[in-house]
């Protein structure tokens, strides 16, 4: 986990190596907080279909995602049916899953639910939340996987109807959407809010 400098002069976290989609996703998106309903439920999805894969795979496929379910517009996806489930479990741009893709349907029926009835999918998420938490990560502490916020995260959004939402992938979501600063401290990203 330490923190790499870059032949660009610039020091990251280790984790997003050289791949310049890793550390172009590591500058501009990880860690930066998320509060629009669409893209938080984007990147939830997003997180459930990386369970048991490396996170590059699902961003070189992101675009294809993007495409195959509709720009994640859950108005759209929460009408999905049988055919519609056939055709992605066809699509080669995307993590061919049919229990995820399911999952997604009834994940989009849930958020429709949660925006309708309230409190609107950011607000339930942050509210669980709270401010950002900064962990002030040194280049040597082991990853984190999980935590006490993330395992209530987890448990609100399992009893709503949402699979593919353990701890572990929770966790990896806040990190993703900034609920959490998880950049070491060396990264030059620790501390960016945008």
């Amino acid at each position: 986990m330490r923190g790499h400098h870059h032949p660009d002069g610039v020091t990251r976290c280790a984790w997003c190596g050289t791949d310049p989609l890793y550390m172009a996703y590591h500058d501009t998106e990880w860690g930066v907080p998320e509060y629009d309903d669409r893209a938080l439920f984007e990147k939830l999805i997003l997180d459930g279909f990386q369970a048991g894969l490396a996170w590059i795979t699902i961003l070189r496929k992101r675009e294809g995602f993007r495409a195959a379910f509709d720009g994640f517009n859950p108005e759209i996806i929460a009408g999905y049916g049988p055919e519609k489930v056939e055709a992605l479990m066809q699509d080669t741009g995307i993590v061919r899953n049919r229990s995820k893709i399911v999952s997604t349907i009834r994940s989009a029926q849930v958020w429709l639910d949660i925006q309708e009835r309230g409190p609107g999918f950011s607000a339930l998420l942050w509210g669980i939340n709270g401010p950002v938490l900064d962990n002030a990560r040194q280049p040597d502490d082991p990853p984190l996987v999980t935590s006490p916020v993330a395992q209530a995260m987890s448990k609100e959004l399992k009893a709503r109807g949402f699979n593919f939402v353990g701890p572990t992938i929770v966790y990896a979501f806040m990190q993703a959407v900034g609920m959490v600063d998880d950049h070491t401290v060396t990264c030059h990203r620790h501390g960016a809010r945008s």
